[in-house]
């Protein structure tokens, strides 16, 4: 096992726009008492200097506006503190717009491109001292889960920015079968160490770590980030939330996939928090995970239903027969709920004014509840459409499934992965459906 030194590197005096960041770099490192540069140095540089060297500064009365300017996508808020995904692609308090070290009205902004930044500072660096260092480009950030902060690789050249430790094997002979190092940010951490936050040093040298360093600049810091397909973590609470309504549609064609037992119990599980009446519990979900179960249930329905035209809408055959061999997104479902409203605890009046309120509290609480369900599906990635038809024959729906009287269908909820990506839907803006008095 080697050691390794950080070297602070003082005497990088204040940059500007338009500076030649490499050559400032170079002198400090080549004065007297400084470290200089050797091969297969890593040069840990904080982005701020990166920026105000490539005129990254702007003038900002109103630094929310430039936050705003560098968002791509709000990932949480709370109050005014907002964590977005900036144009980088980077995941971070404020976009990394920084209001201090610059004048008073401006702030900086982070790289347009960082690892283009630290590619060009390691060329001009071996340009100027014969030295092929490594580069990483540092900023500061928050970590879920965990206090304070600390810095994190935004850019780099020369560095394998990830150790692949999968298919080794530990010291008992164990296969490592997830870990991956992020060694470039355990060389931002430990460069921010030497460079402390309020000491003006904006530059730290990793010594004794060749072996991490590499003759090809490499892919650079963008692939620390996490692809989004991977990312479990993706939004915050509330953000998770209002996504996941934005993404319940009610879904009609669904791939072959088998939807998972435990998701669906998740959703129920979010599904009976709805507000209902009294302090009652009128909800009742029947999963129909067996194709035997769908089947009985829905042959079942379309029997009922062909009676119901012949007897009572009087449909000849050939009506009936055009009219009932239309698709059913039930039957192509791959999983079916049926949500029963159970009005137990429901008060009695002689009033049927309000026996009839009565009813509908109930029937608002299985709503509320219905959707609590679909959203819940859809945060687990699960296309839903909710029907009606089972309302239309309760009694057929109670003896197919076996349930006990005073159980009713409120319809029933297809289950399973979109076959397709939905249709954009238009905006729908809330003064349309609201009404002030």
């Amino acid at each position: 096992m080697t050691g390794y030194t950080v070297l602070p590197l003082p005497g990088v005096p204040e940059v500007a726009p338009g500076d030649d960041l490499a050559a400032l770099v170079a002198a400090a490192a080549a004065a007297e008492g400084g470290p200089g540069l050797r091969d297969g140095d890593v040069l840990l540089v904080t982005s701020k200097v990166v920026s105000k060297a490539e005129g990254r500064v702007v003038a900002a009365a109103d630094r929310e506006a430039a936050i705003d300017a560098e968002t791509v996508r709000t990932v949480a808020r709370r109050g005014r503190t907002r964590i977005v995904e900036n144009r980088q692609g980077l995941v971070m308090a404020a976009a990394g717009v920084d209001a201090s070290n610059t004048a008073p009205g401006t702030v900086l902004l982070l790289p347009e491109d960082p690892d283009a930044s630290a590619r060009a500072l390691r060329a001009r660096l071996r340009a100027l001292t014969g030295a092929d260092v490594a580069v990483v480009v540092t900023d500061t950030a928050g970590r879920p889960w965990r206090n304070g902060l600390t810095d994190i690789a935004i850019g780099a050249a020369g560095v394998a920015v990830l150790d692949d430790h999968r298919g080794r094997t530990d010291s008992h002979g164990n296969e490592l079968a997830v870990t991956v190092t992020a060694t470039a940010d355990e060389l931002a951490a430990a460069g921010d160490l030497a460079k402390g936050k309020t000491s003006g040093t904006p530059v730290a040298v990793v010594r004794g770590l060749a072996g991490v360093a590499t003759a090809e600049d490499g892919p650079g810091a963008r692939a620390l980030i996490r692809p989004a397909a991977d990312d479990m973590f993706r939004l915050g609470t509330s953000e998770a939330l209002r996504e996941a309504v934005t993404l319940r549609r009610t879904v009609r064609r669904f791939t072959g996939e088998p939807v998972d037992g435990g998701a669906v119990r998740r959703a129920v599980a979010a599904a009976v928090t709805a507000p209902a009446p009294h302090h009652t519990t009128p909800w009742r979900f029947v999963l129909l995970e067996t194709e035997a179960a769908r089947t009985k249930l829905l042959d079942a329905m379309l029997d009922a239903w062909r009676t119901d035209l012949r007897e009572i809408d009087g449909w000849d055959e050939e009506r009936i027969a055009r009219r009932t061999r239309r698709g059913d997104v039930l039957r192509d479902a791959p999983y079916l709920v049926v949500p029963c409203l159970v009005a137990d605890g429901a008060h009695a009046y002689p009033d049927p004014r309000r026996s009839a309120a009565e009813r509908e509290m109930f029937v608002v609480a299985m709503g509320a509840a219905v959707q609590n369900l679909l959203v819940a599906l859809a945060g687990e990635g699960y296309g839903s459409a909710w029907v009606s038809s089972t309302m239309f024959c309760r009694p057929t729906v109670r003896g197919a499934l076996s349930l006990p009287d005073g159980w009713d269908a409120m319809g029933a909820v297809a289950v399973g992965r979109p076959a397709e990506a939905p249709a954009v839907r238009p905006a729908r803006p809330a003064d349309a459906f609201v009404e002030v008095r």
